[in-house]
């Protein structure tokens, strides 16, 4: 088993999400997921609702293979053919993922002017007021909201497992793009693509989100230690050099 509590206020209301969704999601995906055991209560020790989950064997995804690449394309496939009726709209409860790009505007703005020189600022300026004049045209879908390598469990380059649901809602998918440029490759990120049945405005938001957390990162405006961002400008050079 494996506990899991939130570190911050900002987290708390994530936990009864997850309590909620996964034993729905379970079924319906193609690897597993976590599967809630108990829901532990607020006391005078620690002040929010927390959880007991089933451990999931594996490894921390490191792969960057076609292969792995095309086994999180059918789980986000799986993930979203899911009945989004009740499902959470984008908000403060996961930061706005699945919403509209507008959201990060300032910031964004603002770490183009921090980096400067360090990046191609007007090329990224550009890139982000394309992706802004284009929105998602079918019906809302579920997202998973932070999907990573550190939030995926690999065996043997294949996709074995997905963690961490808290950022979870009903929207736009473009934010769960953001892998295809955070960890891999040219190669396995055609294969990603190919998998996935995005049109061209999509794929430009994903990139969009994927270059918001690469500027706030590099800039130095947010702190992170997620496995995939340790190198913020090299993803923005991936970005910007990706014309498809």
């Amino acid at each position: 088993m494996v506990a899991r509590l939130p570190s911050a206020a900002a987290y708390a209301g994530q936990v009864e999400k997850e309590q909620h969704w996964l034993p729905i999601f379970a079924p319906k995906l193609p690897v597993p997921v976590p599967l809630p055991l108990a829901l532990g209560q607020p006391s005078d020790d620690y002040p929010w609702k927390w959880s007991i989950y089933r451990w999931l064997d594996g490894d921390t995804a490191t792969a960057d293979s076609k292969a792995f690449a095309a086994d999180v394309a059918h789980f986000l496939n799986a993930l979203q053919r899911i009945d989004a009726a009740g499902g959470p709209a984008p908000g403060p409860h996961n930061f706005h993922r699945g919403g509209a790009l507008s959201t990060y505007a300032g910031q964004t703005t603002d770490a183009i002017r921090i980096l400067g020189s360090r990046i191609n600022g007007q090329r990224a300026g550009e890139l982000w007021q394309a992706a802004m004049r284009t929105t998602w045209q079918r019906a809302p879908v579920w997202i998973h909201g932070d999907l990573s390598v550190g939030n995926l469990l690999s065996r043997n380059g294949r996709l074995t497992g997905a963690i961490d649901f808290g950022n979870i809602g009903v929207g736009d998918p473009a934010c769960d793009l953001a892998i295809a440029w955070a960890s891999l490759s040219a190669d396995s990120r055609k294969a990603f693509r190919a998998a996935l049945s995005y049109d061209r405005e999509t794929w430009l938001r994903g990139k969009a989100w994927t270059l918001w957390k690469a500027l706030i990162v590099a800039a130095g405006m947010t702190k992170t230690n997620a496995i995939g961002w340790s190198n913020p400008l090299r993803i923005v050079g991936r970005v910007l050099d990706d014309e498809r």
